[in-house]
């Protein structure tokens, strides 16, 4: 049975992390909410099967769970124990990972353990070790973003109502350089737009983004296995980061962010509690002036600033910001209805039609919307603010639906225009006659077919004739072909019979 599309999606991603970021085994595990075990085994498979990041172009979710999960016979022999001791000893080394041990360890016994039963019986085994967990904070490895409780009050000079801005905080780990930014709100596009405000001040970006458990960032949290945002999410993949957030309850994962909120409470909203603001524009202004004070303010303990730190540790291990700022970009989940279209927005847009029926994902941008179907991009198209209407991309479309497509009422006179004025006549009559066009569309085919069988000339003459009688139709057109009618001489057009002169009649005058 196929994996579903969230494990598939969480596998891409600790392939990314790992063979593409350079990610440890355990940073990816807490990233992605999954157990150690699982990606260690998951690294294992991929080295098997020979493969790197970025996987092939075109490989879907199904090659890819083809490529890593071989199902192999289970061996029944029994297999030699390590010694549990001296492989927590060795772990201790510099450079040492389990996947290396257990490299060794099949070498000396090629009948041993697979790596991710090796793994598991280790850490039943290290359970009875008392393991101390030490944060630390390497040179621009990460960055830890938050909402600080306090607001700063921003007044509508209009109406004088009072709204409440949010301030968004990041600070990098090494240096504790702090980055501020007012926005309206907490929702997920000012959450998003913060992180890019800030990678943009850093002139660089971190590898780990350390995140409270924020609706807009985490859409569950949990201690082992949160959720994080597909939005949030993206936006970290374009800049070659990773978000693990920190743990419910376990303000010591977060450490320095609380540190810096406080600092940026104390030193840049209280000096602007008398202040009185009339736009963000003006709050961010202040807060500007105020955190280049901050950063270059001088440590009481330590020699230098968050500035000077910064510079020295941090920038020179931050990476490169990508080419192009993200995109933000909503993803919504939409099953493809019977006519091969999904609704976003209350607007339809095309998929192929092989698809009808499936749950897809749907990238929903201020420009573009993206359908995706077990991880492979299904159609593209320029996003529509038109409610209760149609995109259609022809190529969606089965081939019987694409030829009638073809067809527009102008198309159809146009043609009878070919075989002759009275064909004309009586394909637009057709079209007239029906409430919507497309209602008349198979009679006019109708009539086309009547041409190639009795030639265009008889086609011609009969509908001269269906014009004067005004029996616009495909069944009298055909009835004129089938007997012969139309080389019989038209119908004289009667005179109007007049009307009598009597005393009864009544004239217009009668009627004033």
């Amino acid at each position: 049975m196929p994996r579903p599309r969230s494990a598939m999606r969480k596998i891409r991603e600790i392939l990314r992390l790992s063979l593409g970021e350079g990610l440890s085994r355990r940073q990816v595990a807490a990233a992605l909410g999954v157990p150690y075990t699982t990606v260690a085994d998951h690294l294992v498979r991929a080295q098997v099967a020979g493969m790197s990041w970025p996987l092939p172009d075109g490989m879907d979710d199904a090659a890819l769970e083809a490529r890593l999960f071989v199902t192999q016979p289970a061996a029944a022999m029994s297999r030699p124990t390590p010694d549990w001791g001296a492989v927590h000893k060795e772990l201790r080394r510099k450079s040492v990972t389990l996947l290396l041990l257990w490299m060794e360890y099949r070498e000396q016994h090629p009948d041993g353990y697979q790596y991710s039963q090796f793994c598991d019986l280790f850490r039943k085994w290290q359970r009875r070790v008392d393991v101390v967990m030490r944060q630390e904070h390497r040179a621009g490895e990460k960055m830890f973003v938050e909402y600080p409780g306090q607001t700063v009050p921003v007044v509508n000079p209009e109406t004088g109502e009072v709204s409440e801005a949010a301030i968004f905080v990041a600070v990098m780990g090494a240096s504790s350089y702090t980055y501020a930014e007012a926005f309206p709100s907490q929702e997920l596009p000012h959450w998003i737009a913060g992180h890019v405000h800030a990678f943009e001040f850093m002139g660089g970006c971190p590898r780990i983004l350390v995140s409270d458990n924020l609706r807009s960032g985490v859409t569950r949290a949990n201690r082992y296995e949160p959720d994080v945002n597909r939005t949030y999410e993206e936006m970290a993949a374009h800049y070659g980061c990773v978000v693990i957030p920190a743990r419910p309850r376990k303000p010591r994962d977060k450490a320095k962010v609380e540190v810096g909120v406080l600092v940026v409470e104390r030193w840049i909203l209280a000096r602007l509690r008398n202040r009185t603001f009339f736009s963000l524009a003006e709050v961010n202004e202040a807060i500007r002036e105020l955190l280049g004070w901050l950063n270059q303010r001088p440590f009481k303990k330590l020699t230098g600033s968050r500035r000077s730190l910064f510079e020295e540790l941090d920038r020179p291990a931050l990476r490169a910001l990508p080419a192009q700022r993200y995109e933000f970009a909503l993803w919504r989940m939409a099953t493809v209805n019977i006519d091969y279209h999904v609704e976003v927005g209350r607007h339809w847009y095309s998929v192929p039609y092989q698809l009808a029926g499936q749950r897809c994902d749907v990238r929903l941008s201020a420009k573009t919307v993206e359908v995706f179907c077990t991880g492979r991009r299904v159609a593209s198209h320029l996003r529509s603010f038109k409610a209760h209407r149609y995109t259609t991309d022809a190529a969606h479309m089965p081939e019987s639906h694409r030829r009638h497509q073809e067809w527009t009422p102008g198309r159809l006179v146009r043609w009878a225009e070919q075989t002759g004025g009275a064909t004309a006549q009586v394909v637009e009559g057709i079209l007239r006659s029906r409430p919507h066009p497309e209602q008349g569309y198979r009679s006019c085919l109708g009539i086309f077919r009547l041409g190639r069988r009795y030639g265009a000339e008889r086609l011609e003459a009969a509908c001269r004739r269906a014009v004067a009688i005004q029996a616009l139709s495909y069944r009298s057109v055909e009835s004129i072909l089938k007997n012969g009618l139309d080389s019989e001489p038209l119908p004289d057009t009667p005179a109007p019979r007049p009307h009598p002169d009597h005393a009864n009649l009544r004239g217009g005058d009668y009627y004033q």
